[in-house]
């Protein structure tokens, strides 16, 4: 199995424990769209992986919001 396919399976499990837990979906959806463009203009001089877009990043940060609490916690 070649690397792209292994990271797109891993963040389509990370997409769907995101959207496993709360009710409403939409609200979901809603909250990823503004944090991945809140971050595309944010970032626009912070060239951290080009490969990796928006959209992915904000995913994979709320994914691990939600599992991990403690990486929030100070």
């Amino acid at each position: 199995m070649n690397n792209s396919k292994l990271k797109s399976t891993c963040i389509l499990y990370k997409t769907e424990e995101l959207l496993k837990g709360p009710n409403n979906r939409y609200k979901v959806t809603v909250q990823v769209a503004h944090r991945a463009k809140r971050r595309k203009y944010e970032d626009i001089d912070i060239v951290d992986d080009p490969l990796i877009k928006p959209v992915i990043r904000a995913i994979i940060e709320m994914v691990d919001e939600i599992t991990q609490p403690e990486i929030i916690i100070d």
